[in-house]
């Protein structure tokens, strides 16, 4: 019998667009033999619309937004079994697949909801998005389980706006130039600036600080940028790495979703020992941040071969220009049969929670 999928994209983040990208190309990937696609469109202001299940593949990416083609609905229609409906076309779904980035998604947001309306859902827990997405807390837990990474300085906007000249002597004497400025809880690059020098340095600031309340400056690593794909529950296991080699001074928003102009190299270029190394790097911080599903996580090599984890994505893009997917396949694992072990995976960790005793 076929599985009821329920994918979430869209929603009220920065990343938006992304999200509507990453859709496109699962929508386009699922084998509509096994599955059901329910797809389930949150609007940039916030609004649920859900959409009739599709029979064919989804060409334009416009369609995706169900302005016409949807109803409205409340979040908690998800289950019908607890949250009862008349209407045939909110029936319950097997499981969801949250296909968003950066807040309000990747978070921890969305899966607190889903964990209250008791459905299965890809990917990681709570406790997991909301530490992967907020760089401080996850470079904190890095720290605490001894992970080898980049040094960092952060602070908050009403801090910052109170102590500016304290907030850059610490930047300029712990870290100094360049460095990377991003805000603290986003991804895909928005709001990323390096800097050479102060001047730069305040005004990437002021940009970062359009994103977020939360701001993280990190030192300047030279090395090259290597990433590791992560799969599992309690046991996790790792694809082959790939490595970014931008054409421009970083692997931006426009290099990473718009032009392509970077050079993926699959597998990367490392020996057994750094991809061992990295392997095991990448399970600890997996581990670190109680993940769950899926995680990318990314590194920095060394020319004298020491790896530094520069963090980890919860929910990694699934794009025709994406490194998670592409590492499996490069591991045997193609992107329809990824898909799959992810529900897998979601649907034996819902059923293992179904176990946990909530009376005493």
């Amino acid at each position: 019998m076929k599985r009821k999928v329920g994918l979430v994209y869209g929603g009220k983040s920065a990343e938006h667009n992304v999200s509507l990208q990453t859709a496109l190309a699962v929508i386009n990937a699922l084998d509509m033999n096994k599955f059901d696609i329910h797809p389930i469109y949150i609007k940039e202001n916030g609004e649920w619309v859900r959409g009739a299940a599709l029979t064919e593949p989804v060409e334009a990416l416009h369609s995706l937004k169900l302005e016409k083609a949807g109803s409205t609905i409340s979040p908690v229609s998800l289950n019908t079994e607890l949250f009862p409906t008349n209407s045939e076309e909110q029936e319950s779904l097997d499981v969801i697949f949250p296909l968003l980035h950066g807040p309000n998604g990747e978070d921890g947001t969305i899966q607190g909801l889903l964990e209250l309306v008791n459905i299965p859902y890809v990917g990681n827990g709570v406790l997991a998005s909301a530490a992967g997405m907020d760089k401080v807390i996850m470079k904190n837990l890095f720290a605490q389980d001894g992970l080898a990474q980049a040094k960092y300085v952060h602070f908050i906007k009403s801090d910052y706006e109170k102590s500016t000249e304290e907030a850059l002597q610490s930047v300029e004497e712990n870290l100094g130039y360049p460095c990377f400025v991003k805000p603290a809880n986003l991804g895909s690059s928005v709001g990323i600036s390096k800097c050479a020098n102060r001047e730069e340095l305040v005004e990437a600031i002021n940009v970062a600080f359009e994103y977020d309340r939360k701001v993280i400056v990190e030192e300047g690593i030279v090395g090259r940028e290597i990433e590791i794909a992560v799969i599992g529950n309690d046991d996790p296991i790792c694809s082959v790495v790939g490595e970014i080699a931008p054409k421009k001074a970083f692997y931006d928003y426009k290099a990473k979703y718009e032009d392509g102009d970077t050079d993926l190299i699959i597998p990367g270029h490392v020996t057994e020992t750094e991809y061992e190394m990295i392997k095991e790097m990448a399970i600890k911080a997996f581990k670190a941040i109680d993940g769950s599903g899926l995680v990318r996580a990314d590194f920095f090599l060394t020319e004298d071969g020491k790896a530094l984890i520069n963090e980890v994505n919860t929910m990694p893009g699934f794009t025709p220009f994406s490194m998670f997917p592409l590492m499996w396949k490069h591991t045997g694992l193609e992107y329809a049969k990824l898909i799959e072990k992810l529900v897998d995976l979601a649907i034996e960790r819902f059923e293992q929670k179904q176990k946990i005793k909530y009376t005493f």
